[in-house]
C-alpha cells in the first residue's frame, strides 16, 4: 500500500500526537501542526524528513491557508486531513461568558471549517483525499456543564454530514471520529477552560465531578490501529465510534428520543395541516 501524506492539527499531544506517531511509524508522511512548534520538534528528531512541523493556530485564517498550502507544496499532495485541534469549556448555560463561548466555537468549529476550506481546492484537483473531523461521543449526546463543548461538536457533526454529500463525486471521503472517554490530558488546563461558577450550581457540579472521577477511561494508544484501519478502508464510514463505551450510550439516548417522538407522533402529524401543493 502506498504511503500516505497526512495533515494533522493539534498534533502536539493527546490523540492527535498518538495518531501522528502511528502514521509515521508505518512510513507515512505527516505535516504535524501545533500552536507551538517546540511541542512537535521531537517528532522531527525521530522521523526526519517524513515530518513537516508547522506552527498553526486554527483561529488564524491566514495561517491556516498558508500551512495547508505549505504542506501540500512540500509533500506534493495531501491524502489525509485530520482536524483534531480543540478544547472544552466547563460551565452551565447561565455561567459561561459569551466571549468564552465564541472563542470555543472559533477553535472547535470554525478552526475545523478553515482547514477544510483551505484543503478542499487541493483535494478536488487531486481527485482524492480523506477528511477526518474529531468529534466526540458528546457530539451525539449532551451532558451538563459542558453543553457548549457538546454544541460545538454537534456543529462539527452536521458540517461533516453535509460535506460528505457535497464532495463524494470528487473522490473525497469524509469520516467523523467520535471518541468516548480516554486517559489523555484533555481535562488539563491546556485543554480546558472553566467559567466562573455560581453557587446555585455547586451541587450539580459536585455530582458531575464525582461521576467523572469514577468513570473508566480507555487507553488512548489502543486507538491508533483503529484509525489506521479507517484511513486504509476502501469505503470508510461517515461516523466511527472510537472506543467501546460510545455505542451503548448512543443506543440508550436514541431509544429515548424515538420513544418521545413516537409518543407525540399524533400531535406532530396534526401540526402538518393540509398539504399545500407548489405550482
Amino acid at each position: 500500500m502506498e504511503n500516505k501524506v497526512w495533515f494533522i492539527t493539534g498534533a502536539s499531544r493527546g490523540l492527535g500526537r498518538i495518531w501522528a506517531e502511528a502514521a509515521l511509524s508505518r512510513g507515512d508522511k505527516v505535516a504535524a501542526t501545533a500552536r507551538t512548534p517546540e511541542s512537535i520538534a521531537e517528532l522531527k528528531e525521530r522521523f526526519g524528513d517524513n515530518v513537516l512541523p508547522l506552527a498553526l493556530d486554527v483561529t488564524d485564517s491566514q495561517q491556516v491557508e498558508h500551512a495547508v498550502r505549505q504542506a501540500h507544496a512540500h509533500f506534493g499532495r495531501l491524502d489525509v486531513v485530520l482536524n483534531n485541534a480543540g478544547y472544552t469549556l466547563v460551565g452551565t448555560a447561565e455561567e459561561a461568558d459569551e466571549s468564552d463561548v465564541r472563542a470555543l466555537f472559533d477553535a472547535n468549529y470554525f478552526g475545523t471549517l478553515r482547514v477544510i476550506q483551505a484543503a478542499l481546492p487541493l483535494l478536488r484537483q487531486q481527485g482524492s483525499g480523506h477528511i477526518l473531523g474529531v468529534s466526540s461521543a458528546m457530539g451525539i449526546v449532551a451532558a451538563p456543564l459542558i453543553g457548549f463543548y457538546c454544541a460545538s461538536k454537534w456543529a462539527v457533526e452536521a458540517l461533516h454530514d453535509s460535506l460528505a454529500q457535497e464532495v463524494k463525486s470528487f473522490g473525497i471521503k469524509v469520516t467523523l471520529l467520535e471518541p468516548g472517554a480516554f486517559a489523555t490530558d484533555f481535562g488539563s488546563p491546556l485543554s480546558m477552560k472553566t467559567s466562573q461558577g455560581l453557587e446555585v450550581y455547586t451541587e450539580l457540579r459536585n455530582r458531575v465531578t464525582a461521576r467523572l472521577s469514577t468513570e473508566e477511561r480507555g487507553d488512548p494508544n489502543a486507538t491508533a490501529e483503529a484509525i489506521l484501519q479507517i484511513i486504509d478502508a476502501e469505503d470508510p464510514p461517515l461516523r466511527f465510534a472510537v472506543g467501546a463505551g460510545v455505542l451503548p450510550l448512543v443506543r440508550g439516548v436514541y431509544a429515548d428520543r424515538l420513544a418521545t417522538w413516537e409518543t407525540w407522533e399524533a400531535v406532530s402529524n396534526g401540526a402538518q395541516g393540509t398539504p399545500i401543493s407548489r405550482r
